[in-house]
């Protein structure tokens, strides 16, 4: 049987500057890409995979990009139990600057007169035609639900000694995305549905986000374990400054 690989236990942030990681930058890539596409080509479209009625509201119907955006979270996950915080904080900020530029550059393309004969401002303006007030709910509830994961599953962490890595996923996961979903639905349609419309889909996309994760956490077990292995270190937020407002990693 081969050895197993001892990994170096990294508890102080100053000890890591000088630890070269080899692949979170493509870890960061994966989860701006992730961002970007679940919320310019999913939540463009509304699907329905069953019919299940709460009084007249069909609950089976959700927007495309519930089924990629949670995915967002647990590379999340990866990022905070391989990286630490602090460099998940990092691309938290990361992907929060992609999404504005995403929301600049979709106005920008929108608001520009289409040339004589050319028939596909309709069609543009239907599909990457942002409303400002749900641009606005999904970059700050991306950005406090993201945190908010990365920081409990990196509390989790220290406090059970790195044990029960489904614990700490699953935990964040519920924590971060009802950050997430609390901002996001109210913000973005409080007034345009009605109250129970808006409870209804706020717990019904809450539930299947939280499931997702649960499904795929033999998955990030697996990726967890070949980047940790990869880096060579295994990195607790034991005296971590866990302000949001910092790009330091």
């Amino acid at each position: 049987m081969a050895q197993q690989q001892t990994l170096e236990r990294i508890d102080h942030a100053d000890a890591l500057h000088n630890h070269r990681f080899k692949y979170y930058d493509f870890a960061m890539a994966a989860f701006v890409a992730i961002l970007i596409c679940s919320n310019l080509i999913g939540a463009a479209k509304l699907v329905q995979l069953f019919e299940f009625k709460i009084g007249s509201w069909n609950v089976g119907m959700f927007g495309a990009g519930i089924l990629f955006f949670p995915l967002s979270y647990v590379l999340g996950d990866v990022m905070t139990e391989v990286y630490g915080y602090a460099r998940a904080r990092r691309v938290v900020w990361a992907g929060f600057g992609a999404v504005l530029f995403m929301a600049f550059m979709s106005w920008v393309v929108v608001s520009m007169p289409p040339a004589p004969g050319w028939e596909g401002q309709a069609a543009y303006e239907a599909v990457f035609g942002l409303t400002p007030r749900i641009v606005f709910a999904s970059i700050i509830a991306f950005w406090a639900g993201e945190l908010a994961n990365a920081f409990v599953m990196a509390r989790m962490k220290v406090a059970s000694g790195g044990k029960h890595l489904w614990q700490r996923t699953i935990g964040s996961t519920v924590v971060g995305q009802g950050v997430d979903s609390v901002l996001f639905y109210p913000i973005a349609f409080l007034g345009v549905w009605s109250t129970s419309q808006v409870l209804t889909v706020l717990a019904t996309n809450y539930l299947l986000k939280v499931l997702w994760e649960a499904v795929l956490t033999p998955v990030t077990y697996r990726v967890v374990a070949a980047l940790k292995r990869a880096e060579g270190v295994d990195v607790y937020d034991a005296d971590t400054n866990f302000t949001p407002f910092s790009l330091r990693s």
